[in-house]
């Protein structure tokens, strides 16, 4: 019998060095507290000096973090390798007094390996490998795997084989994943550790540890490759509540240089939430759609089909369409972008008009002489003239040719009104007209709301599916307008002229303040002063003190700029991406260094992809590997086994992973009318949640039916969440089919499934995620008679 962990002389010896550990984290951060704040105090002015404090400020605020975060849970793992040779494993790496004596292990570091790929047949070296439960800075239990049968192991310690993991996944669900440093699988570690070039792509089927896959690969990568700790790594999710799921993994890892984003949140200062038909999304996920932006982007540059007329300076004038268009082909050379070719075309427009005008002006002066001529004898003015000015400068003044001055005259015309077209009411709506400054907002609201502008925009469409993409002005932008929003944002780019004059007007006016200052100080010492602070320091030096240093996280800086490049995404749920939404992501980052995890089997969306080459090689090529998880972790058998004729429905190639879970109760089957379908799915949600006993229950439903589905079990559990902002830290909660994806809880009821695949051209998809999201009790509820290809589930009488 195991002596109680009190009384534990190896518990003790673990606790004693857990203490250790936490003294030494506390002393370091102690250290980078006050580093820090002598950062912040630096006093260097010059734009260098600000921008080496910031970069040094951030480092230290990094890593203050990252310690701050690795708070609980500090070490978890021991490995014992020869006599003596003993290595713990923790969250992070902690060093001795100095720094070639390590005492904590980061398990992202070669040495920690073992810990995770370590087998019986394969031990690596490893002796013995020991698992520490901890909780806070309190050593709870441990056990020990061996792998030598001549390392000693105290009889009060608990012989686990894969018991770590296994308690792990028995766990109650929490309504928030976190992270599984402590039981990582070697399958898994292999996938984490890969190459980071190119692009890896992990399939699995449900329960095999994806998104745990692909998260830790986010931290092992930053942690291996110190350049992403600039420029960041993005992970792209399902949707809001998935991401809200995941949301502590990273932080908890003390990782912040990793943007969570949905694709319905990579368009700064947008978060599309809005519904539209699956038809309209499913055209606007096309990679067609980037030429159709392109034509309506041209259509808006001076693209006119005949002469145009325009009033500038109470004058007539008619521009031709070959000089529109070769100021359109002048306006983009090299490839400029629409609204950075604004100022060329402008310019070139102006100055068009302001010849013509300072012609006109001409005209009327040579027609006024040329009236005088008929009215005087200008030769014999011209000789008067010529008099008098000989009377004022001699007999050597030249002759004085009022006609050969029309040249200077006509330059000094045209350059007046080169000055007066910009501040000109009718030249500004012209140059609107022919070359508006546009937001990707409004191009896209002006081809959604004008039938004439997506015909001329989109030839190649048929004109059913042009139909289905116009709508009214104004209406609110949904997930699928989010690519094509940031294709036009790339299409007429930004020209930030005036923001970048602005700022250098707002350092000016800082320098010039802290100059008064300085003038001021110096103006108000003693006159047996011999040196004063004022002489000391320079104006500018004085301004940059009072630059604020930007402190934000790389994450956060990140998601404020649309034309940020990270150095690695990684995407979950991949198979769903329509291909305007990867053109998207590429643009994030250039290397394509890529990590896309998903499973063919439960892509549910119409403009995704059934394969993985489908959905790749457009943007690829050839430049992706496959890697495989086998093996179910979350589901049990019994589980699984409720989904094995929707995923043969699906593809017969597909199987599905091993689960390492048996023993679990069959799935519970009942059925009842439509009539007493709402009343009977609350009881049944009810008696899910009394059989996770204090676990996460899920009542899935066909997202159409969400609001009057959700109403109904809110009756009967009042403490229910559901809608947009679920919150999934509640005991039960009602999830529209679609936002279940990538979640787990310990108790699912699994509602009307016909309804699901009846509800989507790709409804078998979404059964089968439905079906696949418990952990422990699995109850499917229908109206009417049950599909065919859940018609293997015994139904239950009661």
């Amino acid at each position: 019998m195991t002596a109680p962990s009190s009384q534990s002389t190896e518990h003790a010896h673990e606790q004693a060095y857990l203490d250790l550990l936490h003294d030494r984290l506390d002393t370091l951060c102690t250290e980078i507290r006050g580093d820090l704040r002598t950062a912040l105090r630096e006093s260097s002015g010059t734009a260098q000096g600000q921008v080496e404090r910031g970069v040094v400020a951030e480092r230290l605020a990094r890593k203050l973090l990252m310690m701050e975060a690795a708070e609980n849970r500090l070490c978890f793992g021991r490995l014992d390798r020869a006599e003596d040779d003993r290595l713990y494993i923790g969250r992070i790496g902690v060093s001795g007094a100095g720094d070639d004596d390590p005492l904590l292990i980061d398990w992202r570091a070669p040495a920690a390996r073992p810990f995770y790929t370590a087998t019986a047949a394969a031990a690596q070296g490893v002796r013995l490998r020991r698992h520490l439960h901890t909780r806070n800075r309190r050593v709870l239990r441990v056990d020990d795997e061996l792998f030598d049968d001549t390392a000693g192991v105290p009889d009060d310690v608990q012989l686990s084989g894969e018991a770590a993991l296994l308690a792990a996944l028995r766990h109650g669900r929490t309504g928030r994943m976190h992270d599984a440093v402590a039981t990582l699988q070697a399958e898994q570690d292999k996938i984490i550790r890969s190459p980071h070039a190119g692009v890896t792509v992990v399939q699995g089927s449900p329960g095999t540890g994806k998104t745990v896959v692909a998260l830790h690969r986010a931290a092992y990568l930053l942690y291996s490759h110190e350049r992403l700790q600039r420029s960041g790594v993005l992970v792209v999710g399902p949707n809001s509540v998935f991401l809200e799921y995941i949301s502590q993994v990273l932080p908890g890892l003390g990782e912040t240089s990793v943007l969570l984003s949905s694709v319905g949140s990579l368009y700064p200062g947008l978060s599309a939430s809005a519904g539209e038909p699956v038809a309209s999304a499913e055209i606007k996920g096309r990679l067609v759609m980037a030429d159709v932006l392109d034509r309506a982007v041209r259509a808006r540059q001076a693209a006119v089909t005949e002469s145009v007329d325009a009033l500038i300076g109470g004058e007539h004038f008619r521009l031709s369409r070959d000089f529109l268009a070769d100021a359109a082909a002048r306006a983009t050379e090299g490839g400029r972008q629409h609204n950075l070719a604004r100022p060329e075309f402008r310019d070139i427009l102006f100055e068009e008009l302001a010849d013509r005008l300072a012609r006109v002006i001409g005209d009327i002066e040579v027609g006024f002489e040329e009236i005088l001529a008929g009215e005087m004898d200008v030769q014999a003015l011209d000789l008067a003239v010529q008099e008098d000015l000989a009377g004022v400068f001699g007999q050597d003044a030249k002759a004085y040719d009022f006609r050969a001055q029309l040249p200077a005259e006509f330059t000094e015309r045209k350059a007046n009104w080169l000055h007066a077209l910009p501040r000109d009411r009718d030249a500004q709506r012209l140059l609107d007209s022919l070359w508006p400054l546009l937001s990707p907002e409004q191009l896209l609201d002006d081809l959604y709301a004008d039938p004439a502008r997506l015909a001329e925009a989109a030839p190649q469409l048929e004109e059913e599916d042009r139909a289905l993409l116009v709508r009214e002005r104004g209406a609110p932008w949904t997930l699928s307008d989010v690519p094509l929003l940031d294709e036009a944002a790339e299409l007429l780019g930004y020209d930030d002229h005036a923001e970048t004059e602005r700022q250098a007007a707002r350092r000016a006016a800082q320098r010039d303040y802290a100059q008064g200052v300085l003038d001021i100080a110096r103006g108000s010492r003693d006159a047996d002063d011999h040196l004063h602070a004022a002489d000391l320091v320079s104006a500018e030096q004085l301004a940059g003190w009072h630059t604020q240093t930007d402190l934000r996280t790389v994450a956060e800086r990140a998601a404020a700029d649309r034309t940020w490049v990270f150095g690695h995404v990684i995407v979950d749920e991949a198979q769903d991406l329509s291909p305007m939404t990867w053109r998207l992501l590429v643009r994030r980052c250039p290397t394509r260094s890529f990590t896309v995890v998903g499973d063919a089997a439960q892509s549910s969306d119409a403009a995704g992809a059934t394969s993985w080459r489908e959905a790749l090689e457009p943007f690829f090529g050839t430049r992706w590997r496959l890697s495989q998880l086998t093996v179910n972790y979350r589901t049990p058998g019994e589980i699984m086994e409720a989904s094995r004729q929707v995923l043969k429905a699906i593809s017969p190639e597909l199987l599905p992973a091993r689960a390492v879970r048996h023993g679990a109760e069959p799935p519970r089957c009942t059925g009842t009318t439509p009539e007493e379908f709402p009343a009977g799915l609350a009881e049944a949600a009810a008696s899910a949640a009394r059989r996770a006993a204090g676990g996460r229950t899920a009542i899935v439903v066909p997202t159409a039916d969400l609001e009057r589905l959700a109403a109904a079990v809110s009756a009967r559990i009042p403490d229910a969440s559901w809608g947009a902002d679920v919150d999934l830290e509640r005991d039960v909660v009602v999830l529209g089919v679609r936002q279940a994806k990538g979640l787990e809880f310990d108790s699912v009821v699994v509602a009307d499934p016909q309804g699901m695949l009846d509800g989507s051209t790709r409804g078998l998809s979404d059964l089968y995620v439905a079906l696949t999201r418990a952990s422990r009790f699995l109850h499917v509820f229908h109206a009417g008679p049950l599909p065919e290809v859940l018609s293997h589930l015994t139904q239950d009488p009661s």
